[in-house]
């Protein structure tokens, strides 16, 4: 093949290659978020030695950074609009290496306090923003293809955390947990400012203060809400408080949503069909299996008595079944389009959730791994799928927008699947009489999670055949 005398060739290669390598690092960044949300838990006994405190008091450094991305989601999109995507995803990743700087740094319980609320200001505008670049970047018959590489942190994160937090505080001191995102945020600085282009943006507009102030008590009061629901840490008068403050903020803010010309969260984005399915049957899929990076090792190592590490190689098979996902995501939806897959897919990963409820403490550990490897395949295929539909239909104008809600909406469903997981343990425990979680409490546990993700898939099937066809290349027989 020649390449046009004008040189027009070397030049669309360069441009290929950019748009090929612009998911790898929105992927690598989003990898970094996702990681350190999870890792420091296993490691929170250690840094409560090191720093004078107990474990329970050094929990507010986790919930700090999880109210810290409800708070700063919201205004991500408008953020991006206002100073370039492209600069503030470069910008977050900057904020975010810092605050992991601090972090590690850090000698007092307030001082990691802070560090942690600014790494979550970096967080939170890093992953919509991040996203926000792809879909600016990528044509959509690459989409999928890209998506799948994007969706994969957000399953591997949660499940290596724990295990690389145990073997860091066990074999080096408990800092390298926040270290370890220094070269990583370094590489994607450097990479951003020499593969990212300048992007169009779509135009600025003005900064819904009113919306902000709602939308940032109602996700916060529900997140803190949702974090605490049995676990003991508050009265329950208080956390039913918060989830009702939560809920009525947000109530409130749809009628305010109604009243503004440009608000901060755009609820006419559920006027596109494929978006409103993908958020509302996202939603209800994502909150099962936000559980199970908290139910699985909790299984395997109090009810079944293995340890943090050998827990931890097993889980990662959910891992790996979710990056042998990526090659196949475009061909799968080529040949059967996002309804059936979504529904489909949707029964046979909840089938998965079911199928962890029957293993016991004599189950062949090569079992437990083959099962965690081949669910973690389809639940791979359907957060690709559904990410991919979400943006199918939205205009370009309204990217930025769309970016902010489905963030918001991923950030409340992860939270609440954890909160009625633990709901769940504590009523099974007592109901049950004891006083410790023993294997038989997490069997019903399993079921109800996989109800919640089956609960999507009559979603999926309301939607037209030929719906999102333009990304997926499908083409249903008329």
């Amino acid at each position: 093949m020649h390449s046009s005398p004008n040189g027009d060739g070397p030049r669309i290669r360069l441009a290929t290659s950019r748009q090929l390598l612009v998911p790898l690092i929105v992927a690598c960044a989003l990898f970094m978020q996702s990681l350190d949300s999870t890792v420091i838990a296993t490691a929170l006994p250690t840094i409560a030695r090191s720093l004078h405190e107990t474990a329970l008091r050094l929990n507010v450094a986790i919930t700090c950074y999880l109210l810290s991305l409800s708070v700063f989601i919201p205004i991500s999109g408008w953020t991006a609009d206002r100073f370039g995507a492209r600069r503030v995803f470069g910008s977050a990743i900057v904020v975010f290496t810092l605050g992991s700087i601090a972090c590690g740094l850090s000698n007092t319980l307030a001082a990691l306090v802070a560090a942690r609320i600014l790494q979550g200001m970096g967080g939170a505008l890093m992953v919509p923003v991040g996203r926000l670049l792809l879909l600016r970047t990528v044509p959509k018959s690459d989409l999928v293809r890209a998506m799948s590489f994007v969706s994969v942190p957000a399953l591997v994160g949660p499940v290596i955390g724990p295990p690389l937090g145990g073997f860091i505080v066990t074999y080096a001191s408990w800092r390298w947990i926040f270290f370890i995102n220094i070269p990583a945020g370094i590489l994607g600085i450097v990479l951003v400012n020499l593969l990212v282009g300048d992007l169009h943006e779509t135009g600025r507009r003005p900064l819904d203060r009113g919306g902000f102030a709602l939308t940032a008590i109602g996700l916060a009061s529900l997140a803190f809400g949702f974090e605490n629901i049995g676990r003991g840490a508050l009265p329950l008068f208080i956390v039913l408080g918060l989830l009702a403050a939560g809920g009525l903020c947000l109530a409130i803010y749809v009628h305010h949503a109604r009243r503004v010309d440009h608000p901060i969260i755009d609820l006419t984005l559920f006027k596109i069909p494929t978006y409103a399915i993908a958020s509302i049957g996202g939603f209800l899929f994502r909150t099962g299996l936000g559980a199970l990076p908290f139910l699985m090792p909790l299984m395997l190592q109090v009810g079944f008595g293995l340890s943090a590490l050998h827990s931890g190689l097993l889980t990662f098979a959910s891992a790996a079944g979710a990056m042998l996902m990526k090659t196949s995501a475009v061909r799968i939806l080529r040949i059967w389009g996002f309804r059936l897959v979504l529904a489909g897919n949707a029964v046979i990963s909840a089938g998965f959730l079911l199928g962890y409820s029957l293993f016991r403490p004599t189950t062949s550990h090569l079992v437990i791994f083959f099962a965690l490897l081949i669910g973690g395949f389809f639940r791979s295929l359907q957060m690709t799928s559904i990410n991919t539909l979400s943006y199918a239909d939205v205009p370009a104008s309204m990217l930025s927008r769309a970016t902010s809600l489905s963030s918001m909406a991923q950030q409340l469903s992860q939270t609440a699947g954890v909160a009625i997981a633990a709901l769940l343990l504590h009523v099974v425990l007592t109901l049950r009489g004891g006083t410790s979680l023993i294997a038989i409490d997490f069997y019903p546990v399993f079921i109800g999670i996989a109800l919640i993700s089956l609960s999507s898939a009559p979603f999926f099937l309301r939607m037209s055949p030929d719906a999102g066809a333009e990304v997926s290349g499908h083409a249903p027989a008329r």
